[in-house]
Formats: C-alpha cells, structure tokens, sequence
C-alpha cells in the first residue's frame, strides 16, 4: 500500500507517521518494517528517525503473516510451588521467557507448556501465563499464572506495587545499606538495545539497598525493587557507579582484577539472582513467599572471594 504525508504530519518520523496512518501496525512493528526494507520512498536509506515531509509518499509492503506456534518441549524446570490458579519456578540462568525474535525455543513458556496444562491464554499466543520477566543471564524465582482471572489479579498487584521481589547482586566498589536510587528509565539514546538513566522518554524507577556484605573490591548486596522496569537494577546499579560483576553490557566486566577477586572471571552471566518473591494469593487472599538459593555458580564464585578475606576485612 502507498501512503501520502498530510500538511499536519510535516516533520514527524517516520515510525511515528506510519503508525499514525496503518492501524492494527504498533511502533515496534513498523520499525522492524523499515529495518528490513519494507518500506520504500523518494528518499534513499529510510531510516525510523527519518523526517517526513508534506506530499511525500511511502510505499508499504506487508508480509504475509506467519501463524505463531510455540510447541511445548522438555526441559528442566523446577516447580518449586504449583496449585489451580498459579505455578512458581526457579528460572535457569541463559534462560529466555517467551519466544521472540531469536529465540523461539529453549524458553521458560516452552518448558511451562510441557510441565503445565492449563497455563493462561491472556498473554497470548507466545506468552501464556507470563505475568512478569527476568533477563536471560538473571535466575531465581518467577510466577506465571494458569488462568485468566489469576493472570488479571496478579498483574494488578504488579501494577500497584503489591508484590514484595528481591535480588541478590555482587557490585564493584562499596555500597551502603540503605541506598535508595530513583532515576527514570528508557532506551538508552545511543544504543537501542540498552536501558539507560539518561533517556529522552523514560519511567519511573526506585531500587534499595536493603542489605550489604562489604568484601575487598566488591559488595555483596540484597535488593528490592518497588517497580520493574527492563534490566532496573542492572541499570541503577551502574548508573551509580557501581555495575554489577559480570554484567558486559553495563560495564561489569574489567579485564584486570585483583587476586582478591578473580574468581569474577569466571561469571558467564550478570551475578543477578531473584532470590524472594511475596505476593497475594488471587484466588484466597494468603500471603505466600518463595525463595531461592544462589545456584552454584554463584555461590562458588561468592565462596572463592570471601575465602580470601581476612577476618577483619570481611563486614556484613
């Protein structure tokens, strides 16, 4: 299809206007259309950002659409909890939670199909039963719901702050119990695969520090997060100056440590774990908690550093 730029849409992107004039098509979508040459014009090398002027015109080509199917698949998946309204996992580290781009097997929804029958249907097709995410690199406990009016009432107390979550991280540098970090958070301008503190559209955020452990070089943190913005504490942590160990996309990973702490060389992964989660039953009104341990890579990792403390250098 060919659409023409109206008077009033004069300088807007170029996502922004064909989202505007293709209904059914959100902003993602579109950007992806543009990225892989879907969209042509007068003007060479479109780009999303690209400014549109009045009496343009842009021609659309859409895809056929492709039917979604996640199949269900064995995979390791500890239960640690499981009744007719809900079921609560320890997620892997490397781990993805639902199909996309990439990744459309080897994830939590395909592991939840084959474990779970009857998993909710408002997530849709490739998120059943998804009620909230962690990262591919970050393991530790998640809730998926089993049916609609779970799913609906579990993500309202997401919404509304109702559920109590928190991590266990190991930083660089020394951090205080107590610290509270209240920055925004949005794409980061210059890398669109990024979160950053410093974005144009950002949302609000609010990490704490409820716990420390100071070891020479690093600190062992305890964590609670009060909203759940995409990679939030990876994110806080490192806008403070304090990255998580491990973590290669927001500065984590130094090529030259002391002794003290080389065991961080061998993280794989962000050492981020989802340690506790508190929420409300949707269907009784119990309050129930969940916890997982640190898995073995960090806990071998944590075991090597605090061996080499002396016992006057090591405070919790």
């Amino acid at each position: 299809m060919t659409v023409a730029v109206a008077p009033e849409q004069d300088g807007a992107r170029l996502d922004a206007f064909l989202t505007s004039v293709l209904s059914g098509h959100s902003r993602s979508q579109i950007q992806r259309l543009i990225k892989d040459g879907h969209v042509t014009g007068s003007i060479a090398g479109l780009r999303a950002s690209t400014a549109v002027r009045t009496g343009q015109t842009f021609t659309i080509e859409l895809p056929a659409p492709v039917e979604a199917k996640v199949v269900a698949e064995d995979l390791p998946l500890e239960i640690l909890y499981e009744d007719t309204d809900l079921v609560v996992i320890d997620k892997p580290a490397g781990m993805v939670v639902h199909p996309a781009a990439g990744h459309s097997s080897g994830t939590v929804v395909n592991a939840l199909l084959f474990h779970v029958d009857d998993l909710s249907g408002v997530g849709g097709e490739l998120r059943p039963g998804i009620v909230h995410r962690l990262d591919r690199g970050t393991s530790g406990v998640m809730i998926a719901a089993k049916n609609d009016a779970a799913h609906k009432e579990l993500s309202r107390q997401f919404h509304d702050r109702e559920i109590d979550k928190e991590y266990i991280a190991l930083v660089w540098g020394l951090v205080q119990q107590g610290r509270r970090i209240d920055h925004p958070i949005g794409r980061d301008p210059a890398d669109r695969q990024k979160m950053s503190t410093r974005a144009r559209r950002a949302r609000s955020a609010v990490t704490r520090v409820t716990a420390a452990e100071h070891l020479r070089g690093v600190s062992l943190l305890h964590v609670a997060i009060a909203t759940g913005r995409t990679h939030q504490i990876r994110v806080h942590l490192s806008a403070i100056g304090h990255p998580i160990a491990g973590d290669r996309t927001y500065g984590g990973v130094h090529r030259r440590v002391a002794n003290d702490v080389r065991a961080v060389q061998r993280l794989q992964r962000p050492f981020l774990h989802a340690a506790r989660i508190a929420f409300t039953h949707p269907s009784d009104g119990r309050r129930m908690e969940f916890a997982s341990p640190l898995p073995a890579d960090l806990q071998s990792v944590l075991d090597d550093i605090r061996d080499r403390q002396s016992p006057d250098e090591a405070d919790a």
